[in-house]
């Protein structure tokens, strides 16, 4: 668990509503990259969401999935693994990058990957982390293809097998889906939908990049007044609102998206942040608070605040930097960032095994970088 002195470092360096990479300081990453180490190969306890088909597949974690067992669950397992490529790419020199690679390199062997591909592909799995794992399997590929490295170009070839099939699930599925999944948990569309498109511009797949955005102006482009008072739900670790919204900001053209976000949150307030005739601006959106961090249901608020977070950084990102709204957006924001990089403590396995991942797509603003 990070000291007082730690905890105030991270949060003085990463409030800031724009700070790139380059000024989340490596001692700050080391305290995320820790929770990963410590759960990647952690194979107790253990949820899985496992179909069988006899006997025979009673078998423990390590040997069903010999590459994303940790972390308690797969998908958890997966941006674990994202997690650490991301800071060991960002912070190759940092102390904690070599065992983040170490790690890396023990789960991305080819017969790891080969059995991982045989049991997505498995009768009776296709549905299996759909679309949440799959998506993130996706990000995690993508992190690698981007990263100048031979080792990671390694294990892109490595993986490979295992993305394809991930990005076919996605592709047979997409088509057949006639509705939205308008959750806050891990079947929601617009966040999946997010993290596929932006694998697939990465990966040039422009097959998918068009299935993508055409079932996100099919499901999305036409909502009106979202039910924004309704959330958060009491498990959501997602805003169903504010992710369609960070959907729709990669999918419409800027002018197009600050039109249809006027639709479709017409509440946002648009007086300045800090006036005192219009203090609606300054408490818009508050953010959520955990009653019980051991419950691993509860704690999905914790992650709630930090998806929101870089939800509302997006959002206001795709708007014209004289637009009105982005003050609210960027001062809820901030609010969100703070309450939720002061919950990822690794004091209860329950949010510790997962809530790293978010904090570094937080913070290392992985949701706005280009292609």
């Amino acid at each position: 668990m990070a000291s007082t002195s730690l905890l105030a470092l991270v949060l003085s360096t990463l409030t800031a509503q724009t700070a790139p990479p380059p000024d989340f300081s490596a001692e700050a990453a080391e305290r995320f990259a820790r929770l990963a180490l410590e759960c990647v190969h952690r194979e107790y306890p253990n949820k899985i969401a496992h179909v069988m088909a006899g006997d025979a597949d009673a078998r423990p974690p390590r040997e069903l999935t010999p590459a994303f067992y940790g972390c308690y669950d797969w998908h958890s397992s997966v941006h674990g693994h994202w997690l650490l490529a991301r800071l060991a790419r960002v912070y190759p020199e940092a102390p904690f990058a070599a065992q983040a690679r170490e790690a890396l390199a023990r789960s991305l062997t080819p017969e790891n990957i080969a059995a991982e591909t045989r049991y997505l592909g498995a009768p009776g799995r296709v549905s299996f982390e759909r679309p949440y794992g799959l998506a993130w399997l996706l990000q995690l590929a993508a992190e690698l293809r981007e990263w100048d490295d031979p080792q990671a170009r390694g294990w892109v070839t490595t993986l490979a097998p295992l993305e394809t099939l991930s990005a076919q699930r996605l592709r047979e599925w997409l088509p057949k889906l006639s509705r939205p999944i308008r959750v806050g948990e891990h079947d929601q569309t617009a966040f999946a939908f997010g993290l596929v498109l932006d694998w697939a511009r990465r990966a040039g797949d422009d097959g998918m990049r068009g299935l993508v955005e055409t079932r996100a102006r099919d499901f999305y482009e036409k909502d009106r007044r979202a039910p924004l008072a309704y959330e958060p739900s009491g498990h959501d670790f997602l805003s169903p609102c504010l992710a369609e919204a960070d959907l729709m900001r990669r999918v419409l053209p800027p002018a197009r998206f600050a039109t249809w976000l006027k639709d479709f949150l017409p509440d946002l307030p648009t007086q300045a942040v800090g006036s005192k005739s219009a203090p609606k601006a300054d408490a818009w959106l508050e953010p959520a608070v955990v009653t019980d961090p051991g419950d691993p249901k509860l704690a999905h608020l914790d992650g709630l605040n930090l998806s929101r977070a870089w939800m509302l950084e997006g959002i206001a990102s795709a708007l014209p930097a004289q637009d009105k709204r982005r003050g609210t957006l960027e001062a809820a924001a901030r609010r969100h960032r703070e309450a939720g990089l002061r919950s990822v403590t690794g004091a209860h396995y329950e949010g510790g095994h997962w809530l790293g991942s978010f904090a570094v797509y937080l913070v290392t603003r992985r949701g706005l970088s280009q292609p």
